[in-house]
């Protein structure tokens, strides 16, 4: 679920999404979540999921999404609340649903790095992003990497770059 996470630009069990902070939901799901690392040479993966009411990190909030991605080098990072993601040459498209609302995004990139510890995240790379998330109090939008977030996340992107916070 961490792949779809990040793609989306969501940090919903891993991800960010890395990059883009964590919420309070966010937090009750992963604040238990071990540690982990990982390095990829070239990838390409698939993944669907449907969780609801495990006591398992990232399995206690309903959720449901599927994504697809391809890409050269990748390493990621992750621990409780804190994550970071390093990504070369890469492409991705993916849906996520959750009680408080729904995304889509596809996303292709040169290269980027991203960090997030709590509701502080922040990507920096080159890269364009294409799609909408609604709910969790927030909007965003974004067309060729460009576009904003507003509500409960704050954020905005340029060309692959963003810097967000999430208030609550």
């Amino acid at each position: 679920m961490n792949l779809l996470r990040s793609m989306v630009g969501m940090t919903r069990q891993g991800e960010s999404g890395v990059g883009t902070g964590v919420g309070i939901l966010d937090i009750i799901d992963n604040f238990d979540r071990p540690g982990g690392a990982s390095a990829d040479g070239t990838y390409a993966e698939t993944e669907k999921y449907a969780h609801a009411f495990e006591d398992k990190p990232g399995k206690r909030v309903p959720k449901a999404g599927a994504s697809a991605s391809a890409g050269v080098g990748r390493a990621r990072a992750q621990w409780s609340i804190f994550e970071a993601e390093a990504n070369g040459p890469n492409a991705s498209a993916g849906a996520h649903a959750d009680v408080l609302g729904a995304s889509a995004m596809a996303r292709a990139e040169v290269a980027s790095a991203s960090a997030a510890a709590g509701p502080v995240g922040i990507k920096v790379g080159l890269g364009v992003d294409t799609g909408a998330e609604v709910g969790h109090g927030s909007a965003e939008v974004k067309v060729l990497g460009c576009g904003v977030s507003v509500g409960r996340k704050m954020g905005i992107s340029l060309f692959g770059n963003e810097l967000s916070l999430k208030l609550w």
